[in-house]
């Protein structure tokens, strides 16, 4: 009997922990509906991947207890999509791989729109021509094949890149992906520039001697020329810039 009583205390707990849960995100919801109708709202997309990650380093901060980290972030990125949602047609252009249409779902959340498209360049067509508010492109590596090289070819007048993911960056190397939209990313606070440099030929290690503090990600050799990708706080002048986003969190899950 008191087994029972035990199992029936804690499961009304529980229920009354859920109720005031659903409560909070009900108010979340109808705070969201404010500033979307506010002037407060900023112009531009819906899309605020700066503040977003800045909200989940401070929960990440303030974590404890038996919960996954990984849970918690994947919790607020469907609080978040479902925020995106009601401020407005959203959807993810997404080229064909199914591991990156898992990881736009899992960032985005299960109810975003995904827009498969058949190559690279369509995903970034499907943005630049307003078709799609974002597209989620595999993360630049060497090695990676012509067709791949989408960074090569990227017009950075046009377009930027404003998310690397996945934001919570397990210890082992994980599938990256970049996200790119119109409008640049506001800042979260720990940022990292992603720029592209062109110069006569050269090695890796050369290109980073001459920009101290900057991650050399890829050196091209082509045509006598690299074609170099790095990332560092700021870009130096003349540099093609890319975008901005918020750096990954490293550690366990």
């Amino acid at each position: 009997m008191a087994d029972t009583e035990t199992l029936a205390g804690i499961r009304a707990e529980l229920d009354a922990l859920d109720d005031e849960m659903h409560a909070l995100l009900m108010r979340r919801a109808a705070t969201v509906a404010r500033l979307a109708a506010s002037a407060a709202k900023p112009n531009g997309t819906v899309l605020r991947p700066g503040r977003e990650a800045a909200i989940l380093r401070r929960l990440l901060r303030r974590h404890e207890g038996n919960l996954p980290r990984a849970a918690l972030v994947r919790i607020w990125r469907e609080i978040f999509a479902a925020s995106v949602a009601q401020q407005g047609g959203f959807s993810v252009a997404v080229p064909p791989d199914p591991a990156l249409a898992r990881l736009a779902a899992e960032h985005f959340g299960t109810g975003t729109p995904l827009r498969p498209q058949p190559s690279l360049a369509a995903a970034l067509s499907a943005v630049a021509g307003g078709g799609t508010a974002a597209a989620l492109l595999p993360w630049p590596r060497e090695g990676e094949a012509e067709e791949e090289a989408w960074w090569t070819r990227f017009d950075a007048q046009q377009l930027q890149v404003i998310a690397r993911l996945p934001f919570l960056h397990p210890g082992e190397p994980p599938l990256e992906a970049a996200v790119v939209a119109l409008n640049p990313a506001d800042a979260s606070g720990h940022d990292r520039v992603l720029f592209r440099l062109e110069a006569p030929e050269e090695s890796r290690a050369a290109i980073a001697a001459r920009h101290p503090g900057a991650r050399v990600l890829i050196a091209r050799r082509e045509a006598g020329m690299t074609r170099a990708l790095l990332e560092a706080e700021t870009a130096p002048p003349g540099a093609a810039v890319l975008g901005r986003y918020a750096l990954p969190e490293r550690g366990a899950a």
